[in-house]
């Protein structure tokens, strides 16, 4: 527990990060990152889970929390925040609960049948879920379940993801950071190869700036292109270069309350912003 938590330490604040995450956690095992409401969300509760298992800590009552996480499956619950509670019952030890509640995908996400999300609602990133945003989440939790797609599921899966396909990435008008890291991770976790995309190298940036951009070559950096740009040069086996100065970023961007912010301007923290901070020193500190 106490290595990664001193390895981190070094370069921001952890114990300003456990206390933000803990002072957002409800009697009814989930959190919200507005501290001050009581609307709990499966959002908040799978980055909190998150945070805690990147630092090696032990997560508080995690009985709670998979009670309230398994009872957020419904057939009404967008196909994003299902694969995120299947995802995070995996990591609080509920295995077998994840793989008991991972039939009702089905009801919204059926690649056999063309159905790639019915009914998308909440997103990550978008506002409202891209297809392959939900392909991603849901690739994701069964691969986290020890789920496999049948023959016939991976070659549809594969077949719409390369729909996206644009240049050298990933993308709808054009490819994106964001965009060409989740069509990248499917199709790697569905066993297939594709060529080494030169997208991340194009947005990494140097000098005054650090951190990765969502388009090539252009300013500024933010936080979530520079967690997916980390995450796809880890999937092709590259490494940054510039990984000091990556790290110089991302402590730009920890706010007063303990939490993470995604620019170098003024903003709020929240979960997801932390989790990713996190997980990019933690990962740039291989490099140094």
């Amino acid at each position: 527990m106490g290595s990664k938590l001193y390895e981190i330490g070094r370069y921001v604040n952890v114990n300003a990060v456990l206390h933000y995450v803990e002072e957002r956690r409800h009697e009814d095992g989930g959190y919200c990152f507005v501290s001050v409401l009581d609307d709990t969300n499966v959002n908040d509760t799978y980055y909190a889970i998150k945070i805690y298992n990147l630092l090696g800590i032990e997560f508080p009552e995690p009985e709670k929390t998979i009670e309230f996480l398994g009872n957020a499956i419904q057939p009404q619950t967008a196909v994003v925040a299902i694969a995120m509670a299947l995802e995070g019952l995996v990591l609080l030890g509920a295995k077998d609960l994840a793989r008991e509640k991972s039939e009702i995908v089905f009801t919204k996400y059926n690649p056999a049948e063309g159905k790639f999300a019915v009914g998308l609602g909440g997103s990550e990133e978008f506002g409202t879920a891209t297809p392959l945003e939900a392909t991603y989440w849901v690739t994701k939790a069964f691969d986290a379940i020890n789920l496999k797609f049948n023959p016939d599921e991976r070659d549809a899966i594969r077949t719409f993801v390369m729909k996206f396909r644009n240049g050298n990435g990933y993308g709808v008008k054009q490819p994106t950071t964001t965009m060409t890291y989740q069509a990248l991770f499917t199709l790697y976790i569905l066993g297939y190869r594709p060529p080494r995309s030169p997208h991340f190298r194009n947005c990494e940036l140097c000098g005054d700036w650090g951190g990765f951009t969502e388009v090539p070559y252009s300013l500024p950096p933010y936080l979530e292109p520079t967690f997916y740009a980390t995450r796809g040069l880890e999937l092709q086996n590259e490494s940054p270069t510039y990984p000091r100065r990556h790290i110089w970023f991302i402590r730009q961007l920890q706010n007063p309350n303990g939490g993470f912010r995604r620019s170098l301007e003024l903003g709020i923290s929240n979960f997801q912003n932390t989790y990713r901070a996190l997980a990019v020193i933690e990962s740039m500190m291989r490099y140094l």
